[in-house]
């Protein structure tokens, strides 16, 4: 298992256990909007990061080349308020479809 796999693992689990924690830890109580803000960044957040990780130790020029371009598509995506989902869409359909092109 490598370095990132291992890293992914520990943040599935810890966001797990984060969300079960939480309605243990504040029964009824809402959180307030601000913090309901954050929670919400921390997921797209913490996959912008594994990426750039993982492009910067590629070592391949075309990967990274892709890789970025898909991070810059989601980014795009998110400064025109889209979905999450829609925003990881946008960043896979972009980096795919640079690979096809590059061959």
């Amino acid at each position: 298992m490598t370095a990132v796999w291992l890293t992914i693992a520990l943040v599935a689990a810890a966001s797990a256990t984060l969300k079960a924690a939480g309605p243990l830890l504040l029964g009824d109580r809402e959180l307030g909007p601000r913090a309901t803000a954050v929670i919400a960044l921390l997921a797209p957040a913490l996959l912008t990061a594994l990426v750039l990780v993982d492009t910067i130790t590629a070592g391949r020029r075309l990967v990274v080349d892709a890789r970025l371009a898909g991070v810059a598509a989601a980014g795009v995506a998110l400064l025109l308020r889209a979905p999450v989902l829609v925003v990881l869409a946008v960043a896979v359909a972009t980096t795919a479809l640079l690979r096809l092109l590059a061959g």
